[in-house]
Protein backbone atom coordinates (compact mmCIF):
# COMPACT_ATOMS: atom_id res chain seq x y z
CA UNK A 1 0.00 0.00 0.00
CA UNK A 2 1.17 3.24 -1.06
CA UNK A 3 1.41 6.19 1.65
CA UNK A 4 -0.71 8.48 -0.06
CA UNK A 5 -4.28 8.70 1.98
CA UNK A 6 -3.08 11.20 4.45
CA UNK A 7 -5.54 13.15 7.11
CA UNK A 8 -4.78 16.61 8.54
CA UNK A 9 -6.57 16.99 11.85
CA UNK A 10 -6.36 20.71 12.32
CA UNK A 11 -7.15 23.32 9.86
CA UNK A 12 -4.71 25.90 11.55
CA UNK A 13 -1.61 27.69 9.87
CA UNK A 14 0.37 24.29 10.08
CA UNK A 15 -2.18 22.06 8.91
CA UNK A 16 -2.77 24.53 5.83
CA UNK A 17 0.84 24.47 4.81
CA UNK A 18 1.39 20.92 4.80
CA UNK A 19 -2.58 20.38 3.06
CA UNK A 20 -1.47 22.91 -0.15
CA UNK A 21 2.37 20.87 0.09
CA UNK A 22 1.11 17.68 -0.02
CA UNK A 23 -1.66 18.40 -2.55
CA UNK A 24 0.47 20.14 -5.10
CA UNK A 25 2.44 16.84 -4.62
CA UNK A 26 -0.48 15.01 -5.76
CA UNK A 27 -1.55 13.38 -2.44
CA UNK A 28 -4.60 12.00 -1.67
CA UNK A 29 -5.38 14.93 1.32
CA UNK A 30 -8.32 15.13 3.75
CA UNK A 31 -8.01 17.98 6.20
CA UNK A 32 -10.39 17.73 9.54
CA UNK A 33 -11.68 21.41 10.36
CA UNK A 34 -14.71 22.49 12.87
CA UNK A 35 -17.07 25.11 12.69
CA UNK A 36 -16.25 28.78 10.62
CA UNK A 37 -13.23 27.41 9.38
CA UNK A 38 -15.00 24.36 8.05
CA UNK A 39 -17.10 26.16 6.34
CA UNK A 40 -15.03 28.77 4.90
CA UNK A 41 -12.77 25.81 3.34
CA UNK A 42 -16.08 24.14 1.89
CA UNK A 43 -17.14 27.55 0.48
CA UNK A 44 -13.81 28.87 -0.84
CA UNK A 45 -10.93 26.21 -0.79
CA UNK A 46 -8.12 26.54 1.00
CA UNK A 47 -6.95 30.13 0.10
CA UNK A 48 -3.69 31.51 0.85
CA UNK A 49 -1.04 34.86 -0.07
CA UNK A 50 1.72 33.98 -2.91
CA UNK A 51 3.64 36.66 -4.46
CA UNK A 52 0.67 39.03 -2.97
CA UNK A 53 -2.01 37.22 -4.90
CA UNK A 54 -4.50 35.65 -2.76
CA UNK A 55 -4.53 31.76 -4.72
CA UNK A 56 -6.99 29.13 -3.64
CA UNK A 57 -6.67 25.22 -4.08
CA UNK A 58 -9.72 22.63 -3.71
CA UNK A 59 -9.19 20.31 -1.01
CA UNK A 60 -11.57 17.84 0.48
CA UNK A 61 -12.84 18.44 3.84
CA UNK A 62 -14.30 16.98 6.29
CA UNK A 63 -15.65 17.57 10.05
CA UNK A 64 -16.94 14.21 10.98
CA UNK A 65 -14.50 11.10 11.30
CA UNK A 66 -15.49 7.44 11.42
CA UNK A 67 -13.67 5.00 13.37
CA UNK A 68 -12.74 2.80 10.48
CA UNK A 69 -11.92 5.56 7.86
CA UNK A 70 -8.46 4.41 7.52
CA UNK A 71 -5.19 6.75 6.60
CA UNK A 72 -1.74 6.02 6.06
CA UNK A 73 -0.51 8.88 7.97
CA UNK A 74 -2.64 11.13 10.28
CA UNK A 75 -1.35 14.61 10.89
CA UNK A 76 -1.94 15.95 13.79
CA UNK A 77 -1.50 19.92 13.50
CA UNK A 78 -3.25 21.66 16.94
CA UNK A 79 -1.39 23.80 19.71
CA UNK A 80 -0.22 21.93 22.72
CA UNK A 81 -3.24 22.73 24.52
CA UNK A 82 -5.43 20.99 22.54
CA UNK A 83 -3.18 17.83 21.53
CA UNK A 84 -5.12 15.38 24.33
CA UNK A 85 -8.31 16.15 22.86
CA UNK A 86 -7.22 15.68 19.16
CA UNK A 87 -5.60 12.59 20.12
CA UNK A 88 -8.89 11.54 21.85
CA UNK A 89 -10.97 12.08 18.95
CA UNK A 90 -8.88 9.55 17.11
CA UNK A 91 -8.11 7.23 19.81
CA UNK A 92 -10.88 4.84 18.05
CA UNK A 93 -10.02 5.26 14.56
CA UNK A 94 -8.27 2.61 13.41
CA UNK A 95 -5.27 4.38 11.32
CA UNK A 96 -1.89 3.16 11.71
CA UNK A 97 0.47 5.63 12.25
CA UNK A 98 -0.34 9.08 13.90
CA UNK A 99 2.31 12.08 13.44
CA UNK A 100 1.75 14.62 16.44
CA UNK A 101 3.00 17.89 14.22
CA UNK A 102 3.30 19.65 17.67
CA UNK A 103 5.52 22.60 17.81
CA UNK A 104 5.73 22.11 21.40
CA UNK A 105 5.67 19.13 23.91
CA UNK A 106 7.43 18.34 27.32
CA UNK A 107 7.44 14.12 26.71
CA UNK A 108 4.84 11.77 25.47
CA UNK A 109 3.42 9.77 28.25
CA UNK A 110 -0.27 11.40 28.21
CA UNK A 111 -0.29 10.93 24.11
CA UNK A 112 1.11 7.59 24.41
CA UNK A 113 -1.69 6.36 26.97
CA UNK A 114 -4.02 7.64 24.23
CA UNK A 115 -2.75 6.41 20.93
CA UNK A 116 -0.11 3.88 22.23
CA UNK A 117 2.33 3.05 19.30
CA UNK A 118 0.78 4.55 16.62
CA UNK A 119 2.39 7.97 18.08
CA UNK A 120 5.03 9.46 15.51
CA UNK A 121 6.26 12.58 17.60
CA UNK A 122 7.20 15.38 14.89
CA UNK A 123 7.92 18.78 14.69
CA UNK A 124 6.48 21.48 11.88
CA UNK A 125 8.74 23.37 9.77
CA UNK A 126 6.52 26.30 8.93
CA UNK A 127 5.12 29.38 10.55
CA UNK A 128 2.71 32.43 9.68
CA UNK A 129 -0.83 33.36 10.41
CA UNK A 130 -4.30 33.18 8.78
CA UNK A 131 -6.00 36.35 8.27
CA UNK A 132 -9.66 36.70 7.15
CA UNK A 133 -9.44 32.58 5.97
CA UNK A 134 -6.37 33.78 4.48
CA UNK A 135 -3.24 31.89 5.01
CA UNK A 136 0.04 34.51 5.15
CA UNK A 137 3.28 31.82 4.76
CA UNK A 138 6.23 32.84 6.73
CA UNK A 139 8.81 30.48 5.14
CA UNK A 140 11.96 30.32 7.21
CA UNK A 141 15.64 29.37 6.05
CA UNK A 142 15.57 25.54 5.35
CA UNK A 143 18.08 24.96 8.21
CA UNK A 144 14.82 25.85 10.55
CA UNK A 145 12.08 25.10 8.60
CA UNK A 146 13.23 21.48 7.73
CA UNK A 147 10.16 18.97 9.40
CA UNK A 148 11.85 16.74 12.65
CA UNK A 149 10.54 13.49 13.24
CA UNK A 150 10.93 10.16 14.43
CA UNK A 151 10.54 6.88 16.59
CA UNK A 152 10.18 7.42 20.35
CA UNK A 153 13.04 5.15 20.66
CA UNK A 154 15.27 7.26 17.77
CA UNK A 155 15.22 3.40 15.62
CA UNK A 156 14.72 4.28 11.90
CA UNK A 157 11.58 2.13 11.02
CA UNK A 158 9.56 0.91 7.79
CA UNK A 159 6.87 3.68 8.84
CA UNK A 160 9.65 6.97 9.52
CA UNK A 161 11.43 5.83 5.91
CA UNK A 162 7.86 6.20 4.42
CA UNK A 163 7.24 9.27 5.73
CA UNK A 164 11.10 10.47 4.98
CA UNK A 165 9.96 9.57 1.13
CA UNK A 166 6.24 11.07 1.43
CA UNK A 167 8.36 14.66 2.38
CA UNK A 168 10.65 13.78 -0.74
CA UNK A 169 8.29 13.22 -3.21
CA UNK A 170 6.52 16.56 -1.60
CA UNK A 171 10.07 18.20 -1.83
CA UNK A 172 9.47 19.46 1.89
CA UNK A 173 12.61 19.48 3.63
CA UNK A 174 12.84 16.98 6.88
CA UNK A 175 15.03 15.54 9.27
CA UNK A 176 14.91 11.88 10.96
CA UNK A 177 15.58 12.69 15.01
CA UNK A 178 17.34 9.93 16.88
CA UNK A 179 15.74 11.81 20.29
CA UNK A 180 12.73 13.98 19.11
CA UNK A 181 11.93 14.34 23.20
CA UNK A 182 15.01 16.07 23.78
CA UNK A 183 14.30 18.48 20.55
CA UNK A 184 11.08 19.23 21.52
CA UNK A 185 11.84 19.84 25.19
CA UNK A 186 14.74 22.22 23.92
CA UNK A 187 12.10 23.91 21.58
CA UNK A 188 9.38 24.38 24.00
CA UNK A 189 12.01 25.73 27.07
CA UNK A 190 12.88 28.63 24.37
CA UNK A 191 9.49 29.04 23.31
CA UNK A 192 8.44 29.40 26.77
CA UNK A 193 11.12 31.95 27.78
CA UNK A 194 10.32 33.96 24.25
CA UNK A 195 6.95 34.42 24.57
CA UNK A 196 6.63 34.71 28.41
CA UNK A 197 6.98 39.05 27.83
CA UNK A 198 3.58 38.88 26.23
CA UNK A 199 1.90 39.11 29.23
CA UNK A 200 2.64 40.81 31.88
CA UNK A 201 -0.01 40.99 35.18
CA UNK A 202 -2.37 39.07 33.08
CA UNK A 203 -2.52 41.66 30.67
CA UNK A 204 -1.56 41.87 27.00
CA UNK A 205 1.94 43.87 26.85
CA UNK A 206 2.16 47.21 25.17
CA UNK A 207 4.12 47.78 22.27
CA UNK A 208 6.47 50.50 24.68
CA UNK A 209 7.32 47.86 27.13
CA UNK A 210 7.72 45.15 24.93
CA UNK A 211 10.77 46.79 23.62
CA UNK A 212 12.44 47.39 26.21
CA UNK A 213 16.03 46.92 27.94
CA UNK A 214 14.13 44.74 31.16
CA UNK A 215 12.27 43.16 29.05
CA UNK A 216 14.91 41.49 26.81
CA UNK A 217 16.69 40.88 29.97
CA UNK A 218 14.12 38.58 31.20
CA UNK A 219 13.70 36.72 28.53
CA UNK A 220 18.03 35.93 28.77
CA UNK A 221 17.56 35.28 32.29
CA UNK A 222 14.34 32.93 31.62
CA UNK A 223 15.82 30.97 28.44
CA UNK A 224 19.45 30.63 30.68
CA UNK A 225 17.52 29.06 33.51
CA UNK A 226 15.32 26.43 31.77
CA UNK A 227 18.27 24.99 29.43
CA UNK A 228 20.20 24.61 32.78
CA UNK A 229 17.58 23.15 34.46
CA UNK A 230 16.74 20.44 31.49
CA UNK A 231 20.29 19.86 31.24
CA UNK A 232 19.98 18.62 34.66
CA UNK A 233 17.52 17.00 34.44
CA UNK A 234 20.05 14.38 31.71
CA UNK A 235 17.73 16.31 28.56
CA UNK A 236 20.31 17.18 26.25
CA UNK A 237 19.65 20.40 23.93
CA UNK A 238 18.88 20.00 20.67
CA UNK A 239 19.34 21.71 18.62
CA UNK A 240 23.11 22.22 19.86
CA UNK A 241 23.39 26.06 18.53
CA UNK A 242 21.38 26.84 21.88
CA UNK A 243 23.83 25.33 24.47
CA UNK A 244 26.22 28.18 22.94
CA UNK A 245 23.31 30.52 24.51
CA UNK A 246 24.53 29.31 27.75
CA UNK A 247 27.65 30.59 27.00
CA UNK A 248 27.15 33.90 25.43
CA UNK A 249 26.99 36.84 28.02
CA UNK A 250 23.83 38.08 29.03
CA UNK A 251 24.38 41.77 27.39
CA UNK A 252 24.80 40.38 24.20
CA UNK A 253 21.39 38.40 24.40
CA UNK A 254 19.99 40.95 25.55
CA UNK A 255 20.70 43.10 22.52
CA UNK A 256 19.83 40.17 20.04
CA UNK A 257 16.01 39.88 21.80
CA UNK A 258 15.93 43.61 21.61
CA UNK A 259 16.49 43.45 18.16
CA UNK A 260 13.98 40.10 17.87
CA UNK A 261 11.32 42.14 19.94
CA UNK A 262 11.08 44.90 17.59
CA UNK A 263 10.61 42.79 14.36
CA UNK A 264 7.31 42.38 12.46
CA UNK A 265 6.67 38.95 13.45
CA UNK A 266 6.77 40.29 17.26
CA UNK A 267 4.04 42.69 16.70
CA UNK A 268 2.18 40.08 15.16
CA UNK A 269 2.52 37.95 18.38
CA UNK A 270 1.14 41.10 20.11
CA UNK A 271 -2.17 40.93 18.44
CA UNK A 272 -4.86 39.51 21.31
CA UNK A 273 -5.84 36.47 19.24
CA UNK A 274 -2.45 35.49 19.24
CA UNK A 275 -1.45 36.70 22.33
CA UNK A 276 -3.97 34.77 24.51
CA UNK A 277 -3.59 31.27 22.58
CA UNK A 278 -0.18 31.72 23.16
CA UNK A 279 -0.30 32.56 26.69
CA UNK A 280 -2.53 28.91 27.05
CA UNK A 281 -0.24 27.30 25.58
CA UNK A 282 2.73 28.73 27.58
CA UNK A 283 1.07 27.93 30.99
CA UNK A 284 0.73 24.64 30.07
CA UNK A 285 3.64 23.84 29.18
CA UNK A 286 4.84 25.50 32.52
CA UNK A 287 3.46 23.77 34.28
CA UNK A 288 4.31 20.49 32.41
CA UNK A 289 7.96 21.47 32.17
CA UNK A 290 7.93 22.10 36.07
CA UNK A 291 6.17 18.25 36.15
CA UNK A 292 9.34 17.07 34.40
CA UNK A 293 12.22 19.00 36.37
CA UNK A 294 10.38 18.19 39.76
CA UNK A 295 9.82 14.58 38.90
CA UNK A 296 14.25 15.27 38.51
CA UNK A 297 14.27 16.55 41.57
CA UNK A 298 15.20 20.04 40.29
CA UNK A 299 13.76 23.26 41.31
CA UNK A 300 14.11 26.07 38.73
CA UNK A 301 14.36 29.65 39.94
CA UNK A 302 12.16 31.30 38.05
CA UNK A 303 8.09 30.52 37.44
CA UNK A 304 6.55 32.17 33.95
CA UNK A 305 3.99 34.53 34.50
Amino acid sequence: MSANRILIFGAGVIGSMYAIKLIEAGFDVSLFAHSNRFKSLRENGLQYMEKGTVRSIQVNVIDTLENDDVYDFIFVTVRYDRSESALLALKDNQSKNIVTMTSNSIGFSSWLDIVGDRLLPAFPGFGGQIKDGVLHPRFLPKIIAATAFGEINGVVTERIEKLANLFKTAKLPYVIKKDMQAYLITHSVSDIAMLSFLHSENKIIDKKTARTRKTARKITVTLKTYLRAIQKAGVSIDPPMLKMVLKFPNLLLDLFFMTWLRTKMVKDMMLPDYANNANNEIMQLSNDLMKLLSQNDIKSEIHVQ
